[in-house]
């Protein structure tokens, strides 16, 4: 992989432009696309992480191949937001800067589609697209896409995950077969193996990084509280951080517009960014987070889609998400640009299973920290303006005041004014903080809820009567018969890690591998099968041999 940007063989138009931006050093997906996309043919799957830089990753070889002098459509980037869709095509204008008379259009469903209509007719080299909105213009003769060279699939999984793989079929099915297919995605579902066997030549699968791992920059904790505490709990972890500049993640519009007004009520800079929302709303809460005057967006991940903010502070699972890969998506919107991030998950005490299968997929631990109390939060809010008083400048307009103010602070010795400033500036958090009860559940109830809440699905997921189960919990063994095109594989997890079929399915979909290609699940005490369709069972195994599940190094392999 290459290390610096002048050795990628880009042209001088395009490294002016990328200097110009800040990049010096390409990340480990552009080192190591980027060459294979200049001096190489052919179709690529890309497995990378959200915010690993792949926009420039694809961006850049494509504006080096474009004819200028050809008015034709000649690139297609799919990907599944507008949020997204306007973030491309912003960086694409941007790359190409010094490229004269380059045309990029982005077209997506919340806006005006007459307007769109009238930018494509101007013409465009690249259309950057959402795929129910192309679909459309392709309907209507006021797209054409059939003399492209290039078709990018951006976050693939994503676009899948909303529900787009009719309007994609439809899509692909219009474009040249010349063209070269680029597909990116975080994970590589059954779905997304479907579209490059239907729509690519011979694709050469390129990872970087582990497949579904987190950023190495992002550490990773968890709060446990009471249900009813969620929200105080978030507020207390805003309070504890005053630099705070965060998403939090929840998992309904509703809720994400409940959480932001009660956020705004109780005097944070906080707003929600929603599918409710109209384009403009969107637009204008987004211009105030990139500039700071908002802290705190409160999003649903679907909105999140194309966010691009790299000195992001915190992200903030409010809930954990339905999908464990969605994690990966959330916690990636932090720790960019070799920076340091932090996720946190606020969870009650049944969700402790779930971080322990997230802990397995993204190849990291959560570290349980208690919630603050009054007494830390107030003195990192107290610190904190202190450090802003020591480093703030002392301008001369102030010398003119200081008569009145001597006069007025006269006989007050430097200890009572101290006390009398930060008492003015802080009595809101004493007064708020006096009576506020501690959110931390005892280590005790947290292990017996946790013995009880294990034991309940235990008993859901048990088949048969106790005597059955009992008697498969003593013995270790070899499985049955495997099913006609499966294959077993075998798992050093069982009864005596208190695994149900159910948590197999999780680690399994986590992994990418949908529940039509799983089988029977035999569980012993010490060790497992599952049965796994015979062209995903390599896969499986180099995915989950040497993962951690519940602090447990996992082994794997095939029984054939």
């Amino acid at each position: 992989m290459v290390a610096d940007f002048l050795e990628l063989g880009l042209s001088n138009e395009l490294l002016n432009a990328v200097a110009e931006l800040g990049f010096e050093k390409p990340t480990p997906v552009q080192g190591t696309v980027i060459p294979k996309l200049l001096m190489e043919e052919g179709d690529i799957v890309c497995l990378a992480q959200t915010g690993t830089g792949k926009t420039a990753a694809f961006g850049l070889p494509a504006l080096e191949y474009l004819d200028l002098k050809n008015p034709k459509t000649q690139i297609l980037v799919l990907c599944p937001t507008r949020e997204l869709c306007r973030q491309i095509s912003q960086d694409l204008t941007n790359y190409s800067k010094y490229l004269e008379g380059i045309r990029i259009v982005s077209v997506y469903g919340g806006a005006n589609i007459t307007g769109q209509i009238k930018d494509l007719g101007r013409g465009a080299h690249i259309i950057v697209a959402t795929p129910g909105r192309l679909l459309d213009l392709l309907k209507r003769e006021a797209a054409d896409i059939s003399g492209i060279s290039t078709l990018i699939l951006d976050e693939a999984d994503e676009m899948l995950n909303m529900g787009f793989k009719d309007e994609l079929d439809a899509i692909l099915s219009q474009a040249p077969e010349t063209r070269r297919s680029l597909l990116f995605s975080a994970t590589l579902p059954k779905e997304v193996e479907n579209i490059a066997k239907s729509y690519m030549k011979d694709p050469e699968i390129v990872t970087v990084g582990q497949r579904n791992a987190g950023s190495a920059n992002v550490e990773h904790y968890y709060y446990m509280v009471k249900e009813d505490d969620r929200y105080a709990a978030l507020k207390r972890i805003a309070d504890y951080n005053p630099d705070i500049y965060a998403i939090v993640f929840c998992k309904t519009r509703e809720e994400t517009q409940k959480i932001a007004d009660a956020l705004q009520k109780d005097g944070y800079d906080a707003d929600a960014l929603h599918g409710d929302l109209s384009q403009a709303q969107r637009d204008h809460v987004m211009e105030r987070f990139k500039r700071h005057a908002l802290h705190m967006l409160v999003a649903t991940d679907v909105a999140a889609r194309g966010i691009d903010v790299n000195d992001l502070t915190h992200v903030i699972n409010y809930n954990l998400p339905q999908e464990i890969e969605l994690y990966t998506h959330r916690s990636g919107r932090t720790g960019r640009a070799d920076k340091k991030g932090v996720s946190i998950a606020i969870i009650n005490q049944r969700e402790r299973g779930k971080i322990r299968r997230i802990e397995a997929v993204i190849r990291k631990q959560f570290t349980r920290l208690p919630v603050p109390g009054a007494r830390e939060i107030c003195e990192r809010q107290l610190v904190h303006l202190i450090n802003g008083i020591n480093s703030v400048e002392v301008r001369d307009d102030i010398y003119s005041f200081m008569p009145v103010i001597n006069e007025l602070w006269d006989g007050i010795s430097r200890e009572d004014l101290v006390k009398k400033i930060l008492s003015y500036e802080f009595n809101r958090f004493f007064d708020y903080y006096r009576k506020a009860k501690d959110l931390n559940i005892p280590e005790k109830e947290s292990r017996n809820r946790r013995k009880s809440s294990d034991a309940g699905q235990d008993q859901d997921a048990a088949s048969g009567d106790n005597a059955v189960r009992k008697e498969r919990k003593a013995r270790d063994g070899n499985p049955g018969v495997c099913e006609q095109g499966f294959v077993w594989l075998r798992l050093n997890l069982g009864y005596k890690n208190r695994v149900i079929p159910r948590d197999i399915i999780s680690i399994m979909k986590a992994c990418g591998i949908g529940k039509k290609a799983v089988g029977k699940i035999e569980i012993f005490n010490e060790f497992l099968y599952v049965a796994l369709k015979d062209k995903v069972a390599e896969y499986a195994k180099s995915q989950l041999n040497g993962a951690l599940y519940d602090k447990r190094r996992l082994s794997a392999s095939l029984l054939r």
